[in-house]
């Protein structure tokens, strides 16, 4: 089943424009879930509004959005109200500004999506304005309606297509200096930040996705299997970290197990284990 668009509109820089679709590129669908059971007769609870004074359920057509103005005081608003106040989306996602490709900082990214073109007309504008974006090592900020919000989306070249990751507002992200502010000044020099810089390179890499995998949802997973089989899981043995005496030893010890396996070493680890493998085997 082919994939379903969350918004279609049009991607227009100067007179050029295209239509084209966002997709969802990131979801927790497969993530294990779970529905809320009454213990007693294994029936499915549903949730209720419930007035917090009289203690009776509330109907949909009696329920409306308040804002607080001080203590039990509330402006109440109709769907109405908030659908006029919304901005009306013109279907555009106009590329407005373009910045570096690393222009914006990772904190305020928010969701992303992935940007194609709809049809065979719309693919050659959409190639042609991803090539140039390509060509000048830039992305685009562009600014449409997405689910009733104004939101900005950082547009840049993908595999073929494009990535739209929509933005935090600046209100939206918290200050860095009310959380680092306690934060004091080390002088660090020497053999520790030799040992840092040691390990940092021993452990250098690429970024794979696939080298990371969801233990809570393997765990959860594992967990369901086993109550449907009947069987109950093995308790993993707790990992008991040795403390080291100080930061020093600490780095010492961590640049000791980052080290290389020496090849002689290494050879025979992998003899060893061959010739255990075939003594199986025989």
């Amino acid at each position: 089943m082919a994939p379903r668009a969350n918004w279609k509109g049009y991607l227009k820089i100067g007179e050029l424009s295209c239509q084209v679709a966002l997709y969802t590129a990131a979801s927790t669908s497969d993530r294990v879930s779970f529905h809320v059971i009454n213990r007693e007769t294994g029936n499915r609870v549903h949730r209720e509004m419930v007035d917090a004074g009289t203690g009776r359920t509330v109907g949909n057509d009696d329920i409306v959005k308040g804002y607080e103005i001080s203590s039990g005081q509330y402006v109440f608003l109709e769907p109405e109200e908030i659908r006029a106040a919304v901005p009306e989306s013109d279907k555009t996602l106009e590329l407005e500004t373009f910045i570096p490709c690393d222009g914006v900082d990772t904190i305020y990214l928010d969701r992303p999506y992935y940007l194609s073109p709809v049809d065979r007309p719309s693919a050659g504008i959409f190639a042609l304005i991803r090539r140039a974006l390509v060509e000048k090592e830039v992305a685009a900020l562009a600014r449409t309606v997405l689910f009733r919000r104004l939101r900005t989306l950082l547009i840049r070249p993908g595999a073929k297509g494009m990535i739209a990751s929509t933005l935090n507002y600046e209100y939206e992200v918290q200050p860095a200096r009310e959380i680092f502010s306690d934060i004091k000044d080390f002088r660090i020099e020497g053999e520790m930040l030799d040992l840092a810089r040691h390990i940092i390179d021993t452990k250098r890499g690429k970024f794979d996705p696939t080298d990371f995998d969801d233990r809570y949802e393997a765990a959860l997973a594992e967990l369901v299997r086993a109550r449907i089989e009947g069987r109950k899981l093995k308790k993993k043995p707790k990992r008991e970290a040795k403390p080291a005496p100080n930061l020093l030893e600490a780095l010492r010890r961590s640049a000791g197990a980052s080290r290389p396996e020496r090849k002689g070493t290494a050879r025979r680890t992998a003899s060893r284990k061959t010739a255990a493998h075939h003594g199986k085997a025989g």
